[in-house]
């Protein structure tokens, strides 16, 4: 049995719309083992390891439901056992998770597994000690070899993973934080591996780390760490503290505890989590071993008075007593029959307690410090505590330590919370912590006595949210609406897009549209990350790490999402959704790749999107697979987008109210006009938007369609998208490698990155859509990994259409030879009837790209499709012929064929195009994918 491929996806993807671990597992001779034949010393020893299972329903949807899956009939197979163990160990360790399912793949003994997962690093442990569970159990003729360490033991193997999810997933304060974030549909995301999270996006967000906020005082975070500062404040304002003094010797501290007093407290300067602290301190010795003690935590040790009273915890929120909890430190009770080991033992068995942070108690050790306290009290482990006997095993009520806490918020003294609120604004914290000792909370401390013994600027929730007795407070609801008053956004608008071609040069116009909207946007593309129109990272950014980016960027109001079907099936989307999600079409691409083999199911891929948008679902009704998403999406509206304005299913849809866009014929051409709600609202005609070329353009005459529909489903007013449109063009610098043109040459030159049959064949049919007085000549490549019969396509959809072809391949070969690429298209030219005397097979692209500028002519027209965009960008605009003088190119105008009048104006332009085209060694762009 071993694990053949993983992949994770942290977002939605084909097999679930949250977080989830795909596996290919392939069982070899086990196949032959089901949980039947390997009877119920197998299924008897794994429940005994996880006794959780008893609780997993699997398809019976009850408790119990999976054992009884395992005991009937033949059982079920180890691919599906391992899906439900991994989750259960998640569970063990903290974690909430529930989701699974395994599949038979095509190959016999091969399974996919799916299953949940909180964290990354968790999850997939998880998954490799669930093999290593399944395999020491197996009977020995049949495990696979090599497959348990000899040392391996279960219980030591299961402590340990709890303890690295522990140290990988965030605290139960900051997690209480991100549940009550999520109960107000506020997003997060984690921004380091430790506690540092981004609560909402964009310039919305507020982070926090642990329980410290944003909006905590760097000065007030200073203050609560110097305990006697604190000390100080709080003593000039009449609040209750103990008297103390400073010592860095031992001397020094028995020198302040005969000042003080006995019995005197030892404590680190700058501690936390109770470490080092030593109370109760009556003699010499215990003060010197009481400074050592806290002398490992800190350089300086204070000691103060002791004051008697019980432990309280006190927690203020934005100046308000939120929760209240008395904390007894870890002990054991004696029975005159166990010893203390015993005692310990058994209070350990507490299904409530655990390692670390893992449950609501934490498991008591007998280490040094509870050997020191048994010491004091003439014990040892072994010894037998008297009937009913409390023996503290630690000093300190820590719930980290093993202590344990009680609820008292609804008894707690007016006079106490009054205290605790004026402390913690004393000191200047947003959310603190007033350590308080008292005789009795419920009566004031100017009557009973009782000292705040230290201010907390990262206080613990653990003891709030889950007390071993009492009532449960919500101490993370009042940070969350601190940070986030009710009323005020924590989102910004997220808009999706993907589909075959298009989608660049679509995510570009929305972006347009928002940003003259007023937008600050944040655009994922496939040649980098902007932020409101300045590249910030450059390469293929189409996937959830760019989402990431986008949406943790302190100044963007605005997302538009291109979503590359790579990213889809590498690890899934970057957002659980979006507010607007569109799906331009499906075409023949990157097929043979991935597992996806067929446009059906390339269309389960891209429709993703569709199934996760919430409020608008943009269509194109002109595409049979992505009309067919219509029935996948939840999203509150519909929208279709056709060029057909006798569409039957959209003339339907908007009788019924529906929201549509459609491409209209008027007197003055071609009218892009939205409908929604029973409104009919002209918008644009196709020929002034520059992109369209006078509208000749379709294909970005549909793409201005689809952003005009998704800008209108953002609520983007009418002007800004029709402002927008009319002033966005094709230039290499809005839109690199989407239909640029050249034409300061006595010919004219339009480049651009199709790479697949339909986008080759859109830009083919604009070519001979063009009035061209010259020939038409066309650079022409494919992608080294597509099949044979899609390069074939390729060169089918131009044969007849030019009078010369050139055919190249790509600097990256993908596993050809190096000419194979453009051998194959030759030949599929010819198979076409394209005279041989019209081809030219030159496999390097830069000399493809100047022999086809050599070639031209007066009138003509080349279209040259690019695979390292900035290079062969350059090569065009600086080519001269052999003999001519070097010149400085000016920058294309951004009307397709208007051709400004030659001038001194046209100098300052140049200087711009060279500064913005940087790469001045031909680099070509780095992408993780094609699409």
């Amino acid at each position: 049995m071993r694990i053949l491929q993983r992949s994770v996806y942290v977002g939605p993807s084909l097999y679930a719309h949250f977080p989830v671990i795909r596996l290919e597992l392939d069982l070899e001779a086990l196949e032959q083992w089901p949980t039947a034949r390997l009877g119920s010393g197998f299924i008897d020893g794994l429940l005994q390891a996880l006794p959780g299972l008893h609780e997993h329903g699997c398809s019976y949807g009850e408790p119990g439901g999976f054992v009884r899956r395992m005991r009937e009939d033949e059982g079920t197979w180890l691919g599906h056992v391992l899906e439900h163990v991994a989750i259960e160990l998640q569970n063990v360790a903290g974690e909430q998770v529930t989701f699974g399912k395994t599949r038979s793949a095509e190959r016999p003994g091969v399974y996919t597994v799916i299953y949940e997962y909180a964290q990354k690093e968790e999850g997939v442990e998880a998954g490799e000690l669930a093999m290593r569970l399944l395999c020491s159990l197996l009977p020995d003729d049949i495990r696979p070899e090599r497959s348990v360490p000899e040392d391996w033991a279960w219980a030591t193997a299961r402590d340990e993973y709890i303890r690295y999810a522990q140290r990988r997933a965030l605290g139960p304060s900051t997690m209480s934080l991100v549940r009550a974030a999520e109960d107000r549909d506020i997003p997060w995301m984690r921004m380091n591996e430790q506690s540092l999270v981004q609560l909402g996006h964009g310039k919305y967000q507020q982070r926090i780390q642990a329980t410290v906020t944003g909006r905590t005082s760097h000065i007030a975070v200073e203050l609560a760490g110097d305990k006697e500062e604190t000390n100080k404040i709080l003593a000039s304002l009449g609040l209750p503290v103990p008297r103390q003094e400073l010592a860095q010797s031992e001397e020094a501290a028995l020198r302040a505890a005969r000042r003080l007093g006995f019995p005197v407290v030892t404590k680190p300067y700058n501690g936390n989590h109770g470490r080092g602290i030593s109370i109760r301190l009556t003699t010499d010795e215990e003060v010197r071993a009481g400074y050592l003690a806290a002398k490992e935590h800190s350089r300086t040790v204070i000691v103060e008075t002791f004051v008697e009273g019980d432990d309280h915890r006190l927690l203020v929120v934005n100046g308000e007593l939120v929760a209240a909890t008395r904390r007894t430190p870890g002990h054991v009770v004696g029975d005159g029959v166990h010893t203390v080991k015993e005692l310990v033992d058994e209070v350990n068995r507490d299904p409530r307690r655990g390692v670390g942070h893992e449950k609501v108690l934490t498991r008591l050790s007998l280490d040094a410090q509870a050997d020191l306290m048994l010491s004091r009290q003439g014990f040892t482990a072994d010894s037998i505590p008297p009937e009913r006997q409390i023996v503290p095993l630690r000093s300190t009520a820590n719930l980290s330590t093993g202590g344990t806490a009680t609820d008292v918020t609804d008894i707690i003294h007016p006079d106490n919370r009054d205290m605790a609120t004026r402390a913690i604004r004393a000191i200047g914290l947003d959310v603190g912590g007033v350590d308080f000792l008292s005789p009795d909370i419920t009566e004031s401390y100017r009557s009973v006595g009782g000292a705040i013994c230290e201010v907390n600027a990262a206080p613990g929730f653990r003891m709030h949210v889950h007390p071993s007795e009492g009532t449960p407070r919500d101490a993370a609801g009042p940070v969350i609406d601190m940070l986030f008053p009710h009323g005020t956004p924590s989102r910004v608008p997220v808009a999706g897009l993907t589909g075959t071609n298009g989608k660049t040069t679509t995510a570009r116009m929305l972006a347009h549209v928002a940003k003259m909207a007023g937008y600050t946007p944040g655009l994922t593309t496939t040649d980098g990350v902007y932020i409101n129109g300045q590249r910030t990272v450059e390469g293929d950014m189409t996937g959830p790490v760019a989402t990431r980016m986008v949406l943790a960027d302190p100044h963007i109001d605005l997302a538009v999402l291109e979503i590359a079907r790579g990213g889809l099936l590498r690890a899934g989307m970057g957002v659980p959704f979006v507010n607007v999600g569109a799906v331009l079409n499906v075409q023949s691409d990157h097929l043979g790749l991935k597992g996806i083999d067929t446009l059906e199911q390339l269309a389960e891929v891209k429709r993703i999107l569709v199934e996760v948008a919430r409020d608008c679902a943009v269509l194109n009704a002109d595409d049979p697979q992505v009309v067919k998403m219509s029935a996948y999406t939840e999203a509150k509206t519909i929208c279709y987008v056709t060029m057909n304005p006798q569409h039957t299913l959209v003339r339907e849809h908007i009788r019924a109210g529906g929201r549509a866009c459609a491409l209209e014929a008027g007197v003055n051409g071609q009218m892009i006009t939205l409908y929604d709600k029973g409104s009919h609202i002209p918008l644009l005609w196709t020929h002034l938007i520059p992109a369209t070329m006078e509208g000749r353009a379709l294909h970005n005459v549909q793409n201005a369609m689809f952003a005009a529909a998704m800008a209108f489903s953002l609520g983007i007013k009418l002007d800004a998208i029709r402002m927008a449109l009319r002033t966005f063009d094709t230039t290499f610098f809005q839109a690199p490698g989407r239909m640029n043109v050249f034409d300061k040459h006595p010919f004219k030159v339009i480049f651009d990155y199709g790479h697949n049959a339909h986008a080759v064949g859109v830009m083919a049919d604009l070519a001979c859509a063009l009035d061209v007085t010259g020939r038409r000549i066309v650079v022409l490549a494919g992608p080294g990994d597509r099949r044979d019969e899609d390069l074939v396509a390729i060169a089918h959809t131009v044969a007849g259409r030019f009078d010369h072809y050139i055919c190249r391949r790509d600097d990256g070969l993908r596993g050809r030879d190096g000419d194979e690429v453009p051998r194959i298209m030759a030949r599929a030219l010819e198979a076409k009837g394209v005279p041989a005397s019209a081809i030219s097979i030159i496999p390097d692209e830069q000399e493809a790209t100047d022999a086809a500028l050599r070639m031209g002519q007066t009138g003509d027209l080349l279209l040259v499709f690019a695979d390292a965009l900035t290079r062969s960008w350059k090569q065009i605009i600086k080519f001269r012929p052999d003999g001519a003088p070097p010149t400085v190119a000016v920058a294309p105008t951004s009307h397709a064929f208007e051709t400004p009048a030659p001038g001194p104006s046209q100098e300052e332009p140049v200087l711009e195009l060279e500064g913005l085209i940087r790469d001045e060694r031909g680099v070509r762009f780095a992408r993780e994918s094609d699409d």
